[in-house]
């Protein structure tokens, strides 16, 4: 290994682990292997992030040949993330790297990028530190590529750069200025120039692919120096400098309000973004040009689009995609609409296609295809010679497992309405008289879609019938479906989830007895909540990361900066009390087991561990388990093999199997 990356001298702290798991939990378990991956310009190499046992991961390239992937670099197993890493040059790659770090309690989030050569050598960092010693905040955000094409000559980036201003007693050479300006950085040399001037409360720049930055976003600040719910929008016109307005953003956590900007096509002088259309997300466009003209481009009658296709160096627009039952993609490039159709024949049993990267001028693409029944593999295409061909598996360890399907269903909710969902069955099953599991979503601002879905297929694997259902309080089907949000409206929402339970039953797909909930996060909280309207219809609960107390939750942001957000997403009123497991403990008759790790900053392990108490204070059966030194996602291939094999356990055990 030629080096180890530790930008922020964090030590691993090792995960707990209590024994060996199951060799079914340990393969759907283990993390995904491919964990990024970047075409180079020349369309000759590629650079793959990989696991690397159970938290670390592995920067290699490969010019795909015969030989291996190449190793040239190692993430400090535990503490550090490669986020991503792409290539600016045929030579040269561009990573970021973030790190979690809990000081005093307080879990903050930290970035930092680098340039590497493909060989390993040049390691180089691009984030510019404030000077320690007189620095009066900490620079949390290393910066953000904005442009990969940079000044077009060939491994320049623009590069947001956060400004920090400095103590100016007794030097005349501190940084006075704050905010968050961008540069234009060279990844070689490591020049560098300001473009943009740092502007304070700046939340986005977006250029327009060839170098030139056309629109920004400014979001204001509450009286309590909170980040506002608005942000708003400005924009320049073809070579000018001077800014306008374009319109303002509100943020909501189902689709917000207002036209939201998210690309520039330079050869349209328009900007595509979201904004509503008849209670549904669409995708606009607006001109550039000055004359704001607005034109709806793709709208879906039953759903949100939720998506941009974008391809290459330049992330050029060539389509977008909502979900119905599955997923579909609508492309603006007539070339790539073609091309779409020919590799759905080429490679059938992988219906979802995506464009992954492209060549400098996109006549090799780097794609990804995939199933319900496979976790996918990525593949080479060449326009010019129509070739394709296999580069790898995203999750080897299932290469010799044979997985369940999964069918799109509706069921009827107690009010009449019909919610889609998502049944997983097990292989070679008659579908009938099963244990089943009901897994709700997180979120609540998301949606399960059809796909591949590692929780799903190992509690599938194991026997067991397993249904997601999108309830109301999901995003993806339009304002009046999202209601005030799945804790507001929790009530809708939890008896969505329960009437998943129901329909199984009344099915027969369902045995009554063998009925459980598993959920992570918000799917947690619902799993949890759901004894609240009806105590006697799951006989076993399973809560990853779960919220148990909306108080709690409020609280956990309030020396955030997006606190006026969450306070005003999770609301007042009668529901934070009665929408709250963990002050309702009393009426969970099922057994409980929790998940949850101590690094946690999405929920606090706080919240799991009150729950646990409140319901060993009512006499109820509970058991949690916490994971060292992990987050949200307990990213661990160990701690996930153990969480599955114990839940697996914990639900035989419990429903009597």
């Amino acid at each position: 290994m030629r080096k180890a990356i530790f930008l922020f001298g964090v030590a691993l702290i090792a995960a707990s682990v209590h024994g060996e798991p199951s060799r079914e939990a340990k393969a759907f378990g283990a993390r995904e292997s491919i964990q990024g991956i970047s075409l180079s310009p020349d369309g000759r190499k590629v650079a793959v992030i990989v696991a690397d046992g159970a938290r670390g991961q592995l920067l290699t390239v490969s010019d795909f040949s015969n030989t291996p992937l190449k190793p040239i670099l190692r993430g400090a197993e535990g503490s550090e993330r490669l986020d991503y890493c792409r290539w600016t040059t045929a030579e040269r790659l561009v990573c970021q790297a973030s790190v979690q770090i809990n000081s005093a309690g307080a879990l903050i989030g930290f970035t930092r990028m680098f340039a590497i050569n493909g060989d390993g050598k040049g390691l180089k960092q691009l984030s510019q530190e404030p000077n320690s010693a007189r620095a009066l905040n900490i620079m949390q955000s290393g910066g953000a590529v904005v442009d990969w094409t940079g000044d077009g000559t060939g491994g320049s980036v623009l590069m947001t750069h956060t400004y920090v201003p400095e103590a100016t007693i007794g030097t005349r050479l501190a940084n006075d200025r704050s905010g968050v300006g961008v540069d234009l950085v060279n990844t070689v040399s490591l020049s560098r120039r300001p473009v943009e001037q740092p502007r304070t409360h700046v939340a986005d720049y977006i250029s327009d692919g060839i170098g030139a930055v056309r629109v920004m976003g400014n979001q204001g600040e509450t009286a309590g120096g909170y980040s506002g719910d608005t942000i708003s929008y400005s924009y320049r016109k073809r070579g000018e400098r001077s800014w306008q307005t374009l319109g303002q953003y509100r943020i909501g956590a189902g689709s917000g309000r207002g036209f939201y900007p998210v690309a520039v096509d330079p050869a349209l002088d328009a900007v595509y973004g979201f904004d509503d259309a008849d209670g549904r997300r669409a995708v606009f466009r607006i001109s550039l040009d000055g004359s704001l003209t607005k034109q709806l481009v793709v709208a879906n009658p039953n759903v949100d689009v939720d998506d941009l296709i974008r391809i290459g160096r330049r992330q050029r627009v060539v389509g977008a995609t909502w979900v119905t039952d599955k997923r579909s993609a609508r492309f603006f490039d007539p070339e790539l609409a073609k091309l779409a159709v020919a590799l759905g024949k080429a490679i059938p049993n992988l219906p979802q296609i995506r464009f992954v990267d492209a060549g400098a001028d996109e006549r090799d693409l780097l794609l990804r295809a995939s199933s319900d029944d496979d976790p996918g593999r990525y593949y080479l295409f060449h326009k010019d010679t129509w070739k394709l061909e296999e580069v790898l598996a995203a999750r080897p360890e299932l290469a010799n497992i044979k997985l369940a399907t999964m069918t799109p269903i509706t069921y009827r909710a107690a009010d009449g309405t019909m919610i889609p969902g998502y049944l997983t069955l097990p292989v070679g099953s008659t579908g009938k008289n099963l244990p089943a599991i009901v897994m709700p979503h997180g979120g609540p601002g998301a949606r399960d879609e059809w796909g591949f879905d590692w929780l799903a297929q190992f509690f599938a694997a194991r026997g067991y019938a397993v249904l997601q259902p999108n309830f109301r309080g999901s995003i993806g089907y339009g304002e009046a479906w999202f209601q005030k949000n799945g804790f507001q409206s929790w009530r809708t929402a939890i008896g969505d989830v329960n009437d998943a339970g129901r329909w199984l039953t009344q099915q027969g797909i369902a045995n009554p007895g063998k009925l459980a909930i598993v959920g992570w996060s918000y799917g947690g909280y619902a799993a949890l909540q759901s004894a609240a309207l009806d105590a006697d219809l799951f006989k076993a609960i399973v809560a990853i990361a779960p919220v148990t107390d909306l108080e709690a939750l409020r609280n956990e942001s309030r020396e955030y900066t997006n606190f006026a957000l969450v306070d005003h997403f999770i609301g007042n009123g009668p529901h934070v009390r009665e929408g709250s497991p963990a002050r309702n403990a009393a009426a969970i008759k099922a057994p409980v087991l929790m998940f949850h790790g101590d690094q946690d900053a999405n929920v606090r392990i706080n919240e799991s561990r009150l729950m646990r108490d409140k319901l060993r204070d009512a006499g109820k059966k509970v058991e949690l388990i916490e994971f060292k030194g992990l987050d949200h996602q307990l990213d661990d291939s160990g701690a996930r093999a153990e969480m599955l094999d114990k839940a697996d356990l914990f639900l035989r055990a419990s429903l009597g199997m």
